[in-house]
């Protein structure tokens, strides 16, 4: 099958996928096509919402139509190279004393050090916002580290928990259950409170991850 591949939801936006499972090339592609949007919005342009294959893109109908939309998509996706040299690379402090990393190296076959180790090594990038406000989902977990959900889900864990799950990695921005593993906690603020840029991360940037003593 061909890809990209445009697909119409109902009058007013279209789904742009570039694969049918998680692939580092298609998040690239869903990030550079993101940026290129919001560099060049075309006439009608609402929002877009970029997952781990596909990109959302939204209109207004009164403005624009799915043909009309796809051109103008279609265009955008001849500039990949300069989409992408926006992308920006975070630096997140980690304290590694999460309530798991002892189970954590237990599953994985590791000592707490070679989890924390293992994680710091990871090539951590922005893929999508979804679930609750501000929650990052980072793909890059290395292979060593993946492990599955839990059964079942704790509550009442804190904002700024560190947490991985398969080859997943955010920071959780509100006090919520998870059922993903919480191996550290984080000061950074990823919620800005800006209205224009709500969220401290971009689709497509880079997370690197530096270990501190206590929070």
């Amino acid at each position: 099958m061909t890809f990209p591949r445009f697909r119409p939801v109902a009058e007013r936006a279209l789904l742009v996928e570039f694969a049918e499972t998680p692939d580092p090339a298609a998040e690239a592609a869903v990030a550079a096509l993101d940026r290129a949007l919001a560099a060049a919005p075309f006439a009608g342009f609402a929002e877009a919402v970029p997952a781990y294959v596909s990109l959302l893109v939204a209109f207004d109908p009164l403005t624009t139509d799915h043909a009309t939309a796809e051109a103008a998509l279609r265009a955008l996706l001849t500039h990949p190279a300069e989409a992408a040299s926006r992308a920006q690379v975070h630096e997140v402090p980690v304290c590694y004393d999460g309530q798991d990393l002892p189970e954590v190296a237990a599953r994985t076959g590791l000592a707490p050090n070679a989890v924390i180790a293992a994680h710091l090594q990871g090539r951590y990038r922005v893929v999508m916002y979804g679930f609750a406000p501000g929650y990052a989902y980072l793909a890059g977990v290395p292979a060593a580290l993946h492990l599955p959900r839990k059964p079942s889900a704790l509550r009442d864990i804190p904002a700024g928990s560190v947490l991985i799950a398969g080859p997943q990695c955010l920071v959780s921005t509100l006090t919520m259950p998870t059922g993903w593993w919480i191996i550290g906690r984080s000061p950074v603020r990823i919620l800005t409170g800006d209205p224009v840029h709500p969220f401290l991360f971009d689709a497509g940037d880079s997370v690197r991850f530096r270990r501190i003593g206590t929070l």
